[in-house]
């Protein structure tokens, strides 16, 4: 929802192409769709984000047709990517949404095509994943598909994507700007409704940097750690537990996180690692701070023991066991 001249509107992927401001009453939240089962309000009561980082993530998706959710372990990235697609297609519908990892191995020959050796010795030319959702989206005009791509950064980029850098741009998601690929003469285009959500760590400092021919064909959307809204409203649920000066504790060492030249906002501890808890009893909790907690600490703080172990003791202290 969008307020424009003090009117409540949706807005739609398609609304920018068909110069239509979509409204509440004909079609669902976000997506034209009549009668669905997931909507803007489903994903709004689910995720720990505002509203605001919402129609956000939907404005830049819209005009990019590329976005990059950024932030360290723990903020709920994979979460939400599948929920925004979910939420703009108005359905849980995984046959319109494609996930996977990127790796140091992974190649163009994964991703878009390549030969591959066969039972008889020879070689067959395969299609990668990428290049296979492309035609089933080509093959449904009307509706949008998501290709999620977890650990974005993790792959050689350049190497995975290979020529589609040029075709995964706005402005180049139709036919006339189909090309050859490098394995086949056929020529191929990525078609306007297939959208790319990124997602990326910004706390393992092992992985590449995006080059900036790469990047500025994407959007990048930072998720925070999320503790207050939704999250408040979920801790309500644990108010006989500990989990609420565990989480003033968390909310402390993220402050001095982010102050620390070393390492900053990128490496701040995200909600989810108290998102799923059972009963929030002290066994629980004590398990997520030593075996998840601590050992992220000892990482970050390794070489300064001195603010590693104050602050082990402070969240030990949250339970009251130091």
């Amino acid at each position: 929802m969008i307020e424009e001249n003090n009117e409540s509107i949706y807005v739609s992927p398609y609304a920018k192409n068909t110069g239509r401001k979509v409204e509440p009453e004909t079609v669902d939240p976000v997506y034209m769709a009549v009668k669905t089962n997931y909507t803007s309000e489903d994903f709004l009561s689910e995720a720990y984000i505002s509203k605001e980082k919402y129609v956000q993530m939907i404005r830049r998706l819209d005009r990019k047709k590329n976005i990059i959710l950024q932030g360290a372990p723990g903020v709920g990235k994979t979460f939400l990517a599948k929920r925004l697609a979910y939420s703009l297609i108005g359905k849980k519908d995984d046959d319109r949404v494609a996930m996977i990892q990127f790796h140091q191995n992974y190649a163009y020959e994964d991703f878009v095509m390549g030969f591959r050796p066969n039972e008889t010795g020879g070689f067959n030319l395969e299609k990668g994943l990428f290049y296979t959702f492309c035609q089933k989206a080509k093959d449904d005009m009307e509706n949008p598909y998501f290709f999620i791509i977890d650990e974005i950064n993790r792959g050689n980029l350049s190497k995975i994507f290979g020529e589609l850098l040029l075709l995964i741009e706005a402005d180049k998601r139709d036919k006339k700007f189909a090309i050859e690929t490098t394995y086949s003469k056929e020529r191929f285009y990525i078609p306007s409704n297939l959208f790319i959500i990124g997602l990326m760590n910004t706390a393992d400092r092992s992985l590449a940097v995006m080059d900036y021919a790469l990047r500025r064909r994407f959007s990048f959307i930072e998720i925070d750690p999320a503790f207050g809204g939704n999250f408040e409203r979920y801790m309500k649920q644990f108010e006989h537990t500990k989990l609420s000066r565990v989480i003033q504790v968390i909310m402390q060492i993220n402050e001095a996180i982010t102050q620390d030249e070393s390492l900053g906002r990128g490496f701040r501890i995200g909600h989810s690692y108290f998102s799923d808890l059972n009963n929030g009893s002290d066994e629980e909790l004590y398990e997520i701070i030593e075996c998840e907690i601590v050992p992220l600490l000892e990482e970050y703080w390794g070489e300064n023991y001195e603010k590693f172990s104050t602050y082990v003791k402070v969240l030990r202290g949250a339970l009251q066991y130091a």
